[in-house]
This record gives structure tokens, C-alpha cells and sequence, in this order.
């Protein structure tokens, strides 16, 4: 989800750090700032590669899914969890994973959760109980919240301000937008033509490289001495995101009205204003500068990613058991169903430079929202009969080109502007949205999904007809997440006079960028 270097950046708040030093100054962290590494062409590869990985394994088990709940004895209820487990890891920790990089340092952090991934993925491959596999789901997501925050600080420390940043910054941003898509593709390949447990095990070639390129290109910066990651923080964020998708979740079975629901729920928004008061009153080192959401740029477009997240993570889903519970797919056959939504989102990350150049920020925003609106929709659409060229391609194309389009042109307001000693902080700002989004917005849908899948049968319909009955709510609904997320859009970013014409500059450059440095 491109940057950008602005010629003029936007005023800080009265409580930002100073400007950046000259190359010899080290910033808060300890690291020093200067161009340390003479492969900057190496660094994005490895920054890619750990930030494939990442995006790449919030969707490869989607297909994969039924396998993992029959071999294993998964309920229904509980099987979201192994999508869950993942993004919740993920975006609870993101922001802490960005501190122990500044602790530890860029390079340690990067082998350390390249290392860490690795482990978690051999765990789940030879998972045998629901547990273990939710365990290493968590695990990977823990290492991914190291990874993740590290790019972006990494591209911002190699690559000078302008051209050679914005291109940089627009291959992460393509990355980011086409590794889901790629995610479905792939683990419906490797589920039908060798077995669910290679979802995990495909990590091990992807973690050796990127091992072997962070080694030769990752500066070994100097960790910073003195400070402590804000672990309070971190686990009061987390506990309270955790206890929220469980409470949620758990209205499958338990009423909204019910004691065990409320007291649930209840207990997520306590730990929040824990979170809340520890950040802002106790906390020396908060995991989030306050002041760092006082520029419109930055919590738009964590909002916008936030609610874009609900709705690609629920839709990824739905999508995947729509194509095998009811038109009986098989996995392969499933995974190849997701071409169209993969080329759609390469050609939306191409296309969002150019079109935020020509119209601006604010309307390329709004309408690639409307656009991913609409393509869930047209999914709501989708029944026992549908027909894979004219049910599935169509919505998979209008969604896939508003996603690409949104993800690139979002990222590249979000981080306009961005002193680079903060890039760590806004990279994890928006990170966290999407995977925390996600996580809250599958729960909400599921249950969608659930009650309407109920009511069909309790309707006399069959099992299938029931089931596809719930899925297109659950698409209804997402549809309603992402108007919501274009509302925020057309109300809330900046005009083009504004900050739109540094979004606008970056995405020109972006979009006739080369593949590499």
C-alpha cells in the first residue's frame, strides 16, 4: 500500500523532532542517518522480498482453509482464527517491532525476523492440532512485525529525497498491493499439487534469500544505547484488539445482549482506555508520538487503510470459500480463479500514479474506493448457478483495479512529507491499520455471514443455497465498509492545492519508474 519526496514538506507539529541533520548527525535511535550501504539496489530487493513474505501470508491460507479444517478438526467457528492469529500478531506488535529495530539495529532486526518467520513456518507446516497451527500463525505474525516497519525506514535512510525515493518507494507500495492477490493464487497451487502444509513451507526458499541479501546489503547500524520499547504499550494494544475480535466473534454463539458478550466486549474497551492513558500520560517513549496524527495526511490515510484492510481481508476470504463451498472448486481451480483479481491489481498500482498526477489525491482516492465498493457489490451478486467468466471475473477486475489504485495512491499520501527519522513510525502506522482492520472487520462479517447463513436454512433452503445466502451478505456488508472508507476520502484528504500536488509529484515518477535502482 507509493511515497513520495516532496519539495516543500508539510509543516511538523509543534512537538516533531527537528529536521533532519547532515549525514554525520545520529537521530533518535542511535542510527546514523547517512547513506550507509553502496547497494541500493540490494536494499529494495531485500526490502521486497521481507515485505512479499509478509503480505504474501496474509493470504495464502485462505484457500487452503477447508484442507487445514478437515485434516485438523478445525470447527467453523474457530477456523478464522488462522487468519486471524496472523493479523492480529501483525498489527498489534508492528509499531513495538519498528522500536526493536532502532534498538537493536536495521540489520539484526532484519535476520532476526527473517529467522523467526522461518521457524514459525516450519511449526505450522507440521502442525497437528487447531492450537499449534494458530500458534504458528501468531508466530509468523510476531516476525512480520518486525519486517514489515524496516522497509520503508530502509528505503528512506538509501535513497536520496526525490526521483531515486519516489521509485523505490513505488516498487514497496506495488509489492505491498499485488502480494495478497499473489497470496490466494499461490496457496491454491500449492494446496491442490502438494499438500496445505506447503502454504507454510514455501517460506523457507523466500526466508534463505532474503537472508542472503540482507546480509550483503543491510548496513549493520549502530543500535542506540540508551531507551526501552514501550512492551506495556505494546501488549495493552494488542490484549485489547484480541479481546475485541473474540467478543466479536464469539455473537456467533452468544447474543449481543448476552452477559458473556457484553462482559467481553466490556473488557476490549477497558484495555483500550488502558492503552489510551498509558500512551498519552505514563508511557516515556509511547509507541506512537501523539503529535505524529496531527498532520490530516497522516490519520486519513490510516483510516482509509484501516477500512480498506476490513475489506480485502474480508473479501479475500469470502471469495475463497464461495469459489469451494459452493460452485465446488477445488483448490488449484480456486487459486487460478484469482488471476484476474492479481493482473487487476498490478495494473491498479500502475495506474495510480498517473491518475493522481492528472486528477489528484482526493478524487483518485474516492473513486478507487467507489470502484472496490461496487466489485463487492457485483460479488453479492454471486449464487448457485453463477458463472465463473460472467459471476467471478467481472467483480474480481472492477474490485482488484480500485484496490491497486487505493493501496499505492494511499501510501503515498500517508508518508508525504515524512522526516525520514519517522518513516519506521508511519510505515507501522499504516501496516498496523490494514492488518488490525482486517482482523476486526473479518470478525464483524463472519458473523454477518453466520446469522444470514441461519436464517436461510431455518428458511428451508439447502446447504449450499444457505451458504452462498451468507457469503453474499458478508459482500453486502464489505461493500458498506469501503462506501464508508469513500465518504472519509471525498470529506477528508487534502485538496490537490495542497497536499495532493507532493502526492501528485510522486506518482508521476512512480508510474514510469524502471523495476529496480
Amino acid at each position: 500500500m507509493p511515497g513520495t519526496a516532496p519539495s516543500r514538506r508539510t509543516t511538523p507539529p509543534a512537538t516533531a523532532p527537528p529536521a533532519a541533520g547532515p549525514p554525520a548527525a545520529a537521530p533518535p535511535g542511535g542510527h546514523s542517518r547517512s547513506r550507509a550501504t553502496g547497494r541500493p539496489g540490494l536494499v529494495l530487493a531485500t526490502v521486497s522480498v521481507c515485505q512479499l513474505m509478509v503480505t504474501l501470508d496474509a493470504s495464502i491460507v485462505n484457500i487452503a482453509l477447508p484442507a487445514m479444517g478437515e485434516t485438523l478438526g478445525f470447527a467453523d467457528s474457530s477456523l478464522p482464527w488462522v487468519v486471524n492469529a496472523y493479523a492480529l500478531a501483525f498489527g498489534g506488535l508492528l509499531l513495538l517491532g519498528g522500536r526493536i529495530a532502532d534498538l537493536v539495529g536495521h540489520r539484526r532486526a532484519v535476520l532476526a525476523g527473517l529467522v523467526l518467520f522461518g521457524l514459525a513456518s516450519v511449526v505450522g507446516g507440521f502442525a497437528q492440532t487447531p492450537a499449534q497451527l494458530v500458534a504458528a500463525r501468531a508466530g509468523q505474525g510476531v516476525a512480520a512485525a518486525v519486517l514489515a516497519p524496516i522497509g520503508l525506514t530502509l528505503i528512506m535512510v538509501t535513497f536520496a529525497e526525490g526521483a531515486a525515493r519516489a521509485r523505490a518507494v513505488g516498487i514497496w507500495s506495488m509489492v505491498t498491493a499485488g502480494g495478497s492477490a499473489l497470496g490466494v493464487l499461490l496457496g491454491g497451487v500449492l494446496t491442490d499439487l502438494l499438500d496445505w502444509r506447503w502454504v507454510f513451507f514455501v517460506n523457507a526458499p523466500i526466508v534463505l534469500l532474503g537472508l542472503a541479501l540482507a546480509v550483503r546489503s543491510v548496513a549493520a547500524a549502530r543500535p542506540s544505547p540508551t531507551g526501552r520499547p514501550d512492551v506495556l504499550g505494546a501488549v495493552l494494544g494488542t490484549a485489547a484488539t484480541t479481546v475485541l475480535v473474540y467478543g466479536l466473534m464469539e455473537t456467533e454463539h452468544h447474543p449481543w445482549g448476552s452477559g458473556r458478550t457484553l462482559g467481553t466486549l466490556g473488557a476490549a474497551v477497558l484495555l483500550g482506555l488502558l492503552f489510551l492513558l498509558w500512551e498519552t500520560r505514563f508511557a516515556s517513549a509511547p509507541i506512537v508520538r501523539p503529535g505524529v496524527l496531527r498532520a490530516r495526511t497522516a490519520w486519513v490515510s490510516s483510516l482509509l487503510v484501516t477500512l480498506l484492510g476490513a475489506g480485502m481481508l474480508a473479501g479475500f476470504y469470502f471469495c475463497s470459500l464461495f469459489l469451494q463451498n459452493v460452485l465446488g472448486y477445488g483448490p488449484l481451480a480456486a487459486g487460478a480463479a484469482f488471476l484476474p483479481f492479481c493482473a487487476g491489481t498490478a495494473a491498479g498500482s500502475m495506474l495510480a500514479g498517473r491518475l493522481t498526477a492528472r486528477y489528484g489525491g482526493r478524487a483518485t482516492l474516492t473513486g478507487a474506493l467507489l470502484l472496490s465498493a461496487l466489485g463487492m457489490l457485483w460479488f453479492g451478486a454471486l449464487g448457485l448457478d453463477s458463472d465463473y467468466l460472467t459471476g467471478f471475473v467481472g467483480p474480481s477486475i472492477v474490485t482488484s483495479l480500485g484496490v491497486g489504485i487505493c493501496m499505492v495512491a494511499n501510501t503515498a499520501m500517508g508518508t508525504s512529507g515524512v522526516d525520514p527519522r519517522e518513516a519506521g513510525l508511519v510505515s507501522g502506522l499504516l501496516n498496523a491499520g490494514r492488518q488490525c482492520g482486517g482482523s476486526i472487520g473479518l470478525a464483524v462479517l463472519s458473523t454477518v455471514a453466520v446469522a444470514a447463513t441461519r436464517r436461510a436454512a431455518a428458511d428451508g433452503d439447502t446447504a449450499r443455497a444457505a451458504l452462498a445466502a451468507g457469503y453474499d451478505q458478508a459482500f453486502v456488508a464489505t461493500a458498506g465498509v469501503l462506501v464508508v472508507a469513500t465518504l472519509l476520502a471525498l470529506l477528508y484528504v487534502p485538496p490537490r492545492r495542497s497536499a495532493d500536488r507532493a502526492t501528485a509529484a510522486t506518482g508521476a515518477t512512480t508510474a514510469t519508474a524502471p523495476s529496480g535502482q
